[in-house]
């Protein structure tokens, strides 16, 4: 199943408008009302490559299978969710089932899309939903704490883990993420385990009009800022415009983005950038039958990344055969890579490397 990413944020944000675009369809409603979107949208999206195409090229494939992720398009959240106020529980509920957060903060003036605080401030956007996903995540350390105190009277090991906890509560109270403590920490380490909202991987996507493509405006750049001191990631995207790309076809979105200065769409910029998030990475394997894109997290060992293709290959691994995809693409065939000795031939402690084009030997 591939990695989910929640799209949250305020009502009227452009949400929907960007789900939409990004999934090729108009699954969600893009109304210019709260709660136009009740239950969560869900589409699951390719990530870009172009290095499939070229080894599809090369070696005659019958297919292409890229990596993908699956966005969810969470209704608009509003002051007041983590008690309820505009079925705010339900929408927090379906952002605990995602890895990662991105979220749109409106970053442009337009009187004919109400705003449900008044006026674009991204900044303060962002606060009202940080604070509302830190309050359900209180509710949940609330209960973790009652257990581990009374855990802690007949097992006294647990008291560094109880104290840990309560200083992440403190943090929340102040309105701090989750996300913000060393990832090694015996904090996050809770934070994690108890699916907190806030230690999800967050992904600040100003949605800027189309004078601030190539140059974000004030609004959008304090959003870079906001992302900056957290140790997040943060991207601008057009919704409009994506969302008038998306109804083109390949060859019109490409001039189009040409007219406008674009090397690539917003959309996979966005897709790309929570796949970053998330720490994954791609291997590859080229074949007459198929060109497909693996996902595996950074730091992944040979015969683990043999797993995500089959479990016996992991089991009867014995080596992974592999070229590099820039030596791939440049020589474009076995006999030519092997006559350069650019075929390495690695065993079970290789780190696997993004881009690495694989052959698994294995035992049946």
């Amino acid at each position: 199943m591939a990695l989910a990413c929640a799209i949250v944020g305020l009502p009227n944000v452009g949400k929907s408008t960007l789900f939409n675009a990004l999934t090729r369809s108009a699954q969600a409603l893009a109304a210019n009302y709260p709660f136009a979107t009740i239950e969560p949208n869900v589409g699951e999206v390719p990530v870009p490559d172009e290095r499939l195409q070229v080894l599809s090229d090369i070696v005659q494939a019958r297919r292409i299978v890229p990596a993908s992720m699956r966005f969810v398009d969470v209704a608009g959240l509003v002051r007041g969710a983590s008690t309820g106020a505009g079925l705010g529980n339900a929408f927090l509920s379906h952002i605990r089932e995602t890895d990662a957060v991105a979220m749109v903060l409106r970053c442009f003036e337009d009187p004919d899309v109400i705003h449900v605080e008044g006026a674009p401030d991204p900044l303060r956007d962002a606060e009202i939903v940080t604070i509302e996903m830190a309050l359900a995540d209180l509710a949940t350390m609330a209960k973790r704490i009652d257990k581990l105190e009374r855990e802690a009277r007949v097992n006294n090991k647990l008291g560094p883990r109880l104290e840990a906890a309560k200083r992440l509560r403190e943090s929340l109270e102040a309105g701090t993420p989750a996300r913000t403590f060393p990832a090694d920490s015996e904090e996050a380490s809770l934070a994690r385990e108890a699916q907190l909202l806030t230690v999800k991987p967050m992904l600040y996507v100003a949605n800027v009009d189309e004078a601030q493509i190539g140059a974000p405006g004030p609004l959008a750049q304090s959003v870079f800022a906001l992302a900056e001191r957290e140790r997040s990631g943060a991207m601008t995207i057009c919704g409009k415009i994506e969302a008038e790309l998306a109804g083109l076809t390949g060859e019109e979105a490409a001039s189009f983005r040409n007219e406008l200065g674009i090397d690539r769409s917003g959309l996979d910029n966005l897709v790309v950038s929570a796949y970053e998030l998330l720490g994954l990475m791609t291997f590859l394997t080229a074949g007459e039958i198929e060109v497909r894109a693996w996902t595996i997290e950074r730091g992944t060992k040979a015969p683990q990344a043999a797993g995500k293709i089959h479990s016996d290959i992991e089991r009867g691994f014995i080596r992974a055969e592999i070229v590099s995809y820039a030596d791939y693409a440049r020589l474009r065939t076995m006999d030519a890579i092997r006559a350069a000795g650019l075929l390495r031939s690695e065993g079970k402690e290789y780190v696997m490397q993004e881009g690495d084009v694989v052959n698994f030997r294995f035992n049946v």
